[in-house]
Parts: structure tokens; sequence; C-alpha cells
């Protein structure tokens, strides 16, 4: 059977297509390629260049590949964006989702992943946060996903769907193998950032706020290799497959760093002591956020395979060279 992956030129989706095709699935993307890269699609796998809310192109392409899965990436993910532009938010994540969601029920997808986000959560009151914590998003962004959260839950009751929503904590570093990576150009992923300011891409590197209620006064997350990240997809479809139960599951190693010390870890394995300037707080961000991890583990037999922050970076700072090279 055919996956339809949306947003699977994008980072997180083009990893999830690399996962599937590992697997031996197959794989059709569609992309609006507003932020994915063409070339981060397999040439193997069919693209599909639209909208996931053309109600006509996704029911014509369920129906022409007897689609019946759908791993749903495309969105748009940046926190201060969303703040300066929540309509937009709304537009891209909630009311898209809600019309693709509608389109592929009623042509027949039986089984939907979920690309949600640890912003659901807010500012949780506990450490390491779990999936019954309450759901309280401080942005537009997170306020997005958790309704698109909503809907599923409410289709999944209604109609003959089940899905698994996976709540990423901060995605980070490439493909061990060098096929995808980070690649938007103006990404705001504080390891890419990094990675690039060592490698003098960027004249300095931007701290947004040291004076959060952590150990260092900079904001605290939970980074998950991107490679895991899509492993998680692949164990998720093959659990709705064999009959699980909708469920909503966290994605992160439940270990939190620190922006600063994220920038030490840079600056260590790359060599290089680049700017790092303080700021003003960004509006949205949270002080903390770490996953309470054991969940996804006990439901999908999830082993993590990259839990190293030093191999993250490293894999990081390959993809931007690589970028950088092709780029001349």
């Amino acid at each position: 059977m055919t996956v339809l992956v949306t947003g699977g030129a994008g980072y997180i989706g083009s990893h999830m297509v690399l996962a599937l095709r590992d697997a031996g699935e197959t794989v059709v993307v569609l992309d609006d390629l507003s932020t994915g890269v063409r070339d981060a699609v397999p040439p193997e796998v069919e693209l599909v260049i639209g909208d996931v809310c053309d109600e006509n192109l996704v029911s014509s392409l369920i129906d022409r590949l007897g689609i019946t899965e759908l791993a749903h990436f495309a969105a748009r993910i940046v926190v201060p964006d969303s703040v300066a532009d929540p309509l937009g938010y709304y537009l891209a994540n909630t009311a898209k989702t809600r019309t693709l969601l509608a389109t592929a029920i009623a042509s027949g997808v039986k089984r939907v992943i979920f690309s949600s986000t640890a912003a659901v959560y807010g500012e949780p009151e506990t450490s390491p946060v779990g999936e019954d914590a309450p759901t309280v998003p401080i942005n537009p962004y997170g306020r997005s996903k958790l309704m698109s959260e909503w809907m599923l839950e409410d289709a999944a009751k209604a109609h003959d769907m089940s899905y698994v929503a996976l709540r990423y904590f901060n995605v980070a570093g490439a493909d061990p193998q060098g096929r995808s990576g980070q690649s938007t150009p103006n990404a705001t992923h504080l390891i890419k950032v990094a990675c690039q300011a060592a490698l003098g891409m960027r004249e300095r590197l931007d701290v947004f706020g040291t004076d959060y209620p952590t150990r260092d006064g900079s904001c605290v997350r939970d980074y998950i290799q991107v490679g895991d990240l899509a492993d998680a997809h692949v164990l998720a479809l093959g659990y709705l497959r064999g009959g699980g139960e909708s469920v909503v599951l966290n994605c992160g190693y439940g270990t939190g760093y620190s922006v600063l010390e994220v920038i030490e870890t840079v600056k260590r394995v790359s060599g290089v002591d680049f700017e790092a300037r303080i700021c003003g707080r960004r509006a949205g961000d949270p002080a903390a956020l770490v996953a309470s991890a054991g969940r996804i583990r006990e439901t999908l037999g999830w082993k993590p395979r990259c839990d190293d922050l030093e191999q993250i970076v490293v894999q990081a700072l390959a993809w931007e060279r690589r970028l950088m090279a092709a780029r001349g």
C-alpha cells in the first residue's frame, strides 16, 4: 500500500520518507515547496506539488493510488512568526488540516500520523512533562496544533479512522548517511543556527533571554535526533496497522539542555569560538520543555539510537558543510 506524506519535502517529512523507503514502503509526497526542497525527495518517490487543502487534488491522488494511510507534516512552525501572524498560522495549521482530514476520510483513509508539538503544553507546571499534563499553549503555533489534535480526536470517534499524534520536542541533527537535513535557508532551529555561526555563515548567534528560571537563565529544551523521530513515525504506523487505538505520544529523550549548554557543545565540537549575543526574551518562548518519554517507548517499543547531543551536533555540522559545498 502507498503512504501519503504531506510536507515530505521538508526537514522532518523528508526523513519520514527516507525511513519509510528504508522499511520497504511505497510513498508519495504532497508538498507545495513553500519551505520544502525538491531535492529532499528521493528520485524514486513521486512528488506532487500542491496544497493540502486542494480537495480535488488530494481526493484524486488518494483514489489513483488507493491510499489508506496519511502522515501529515505540512505546517508552519516558527513560534515568533505565529505571534506576529496568528491568522496565517490558524489557516496553515488548523483550517487546512481540517480540509485535508475531511477529504482524506471521505476518500477512504483509515490511519493518520499527525505531526504535533510540545508547544501544546505552554508553560508546564512539572518537568519532565507527560502527555496527561494540561494543554495550555501560550502562542498561536501551539494553539493551532492543539486544535488539530482536537479535530483528530473527534473525527476518529465519528468515522472509521484511527490516529497517532506525536508531540515533538526540539528536533535536531541530520540523516547520518547525509541524505537529508535541515535545508531551510532562514531556519530558526538553535543547533542549525549555532552550526552556521561556527562555520562563518552568520556573524553571530542571538540568545533570547538569560533571565528564565532555569539553571543558567537560558531556555531549556529536549533535543531529539530527526532520524529517531522518523523511526517513531514508522513504528506508529505499524502500531495502527496492528489495530492499536488512537493515542497521543511525546517524542523526546527526557533530557534537557539549556541554550547556553548547546552553544558550548557546538563550540567544542566545531573548535570555533563564535559570538553569542545576549538579547531580550522572544515572544512565546516557555522557560523549559522536557519530555516524559516513557509512554512512547511502552506503546510503540521505540528505542532511540542517537540520544547524544554531541553526535547530533556532529551531524548538523556535516550537513551544513554539505550545503555550503553544494552552493559553491
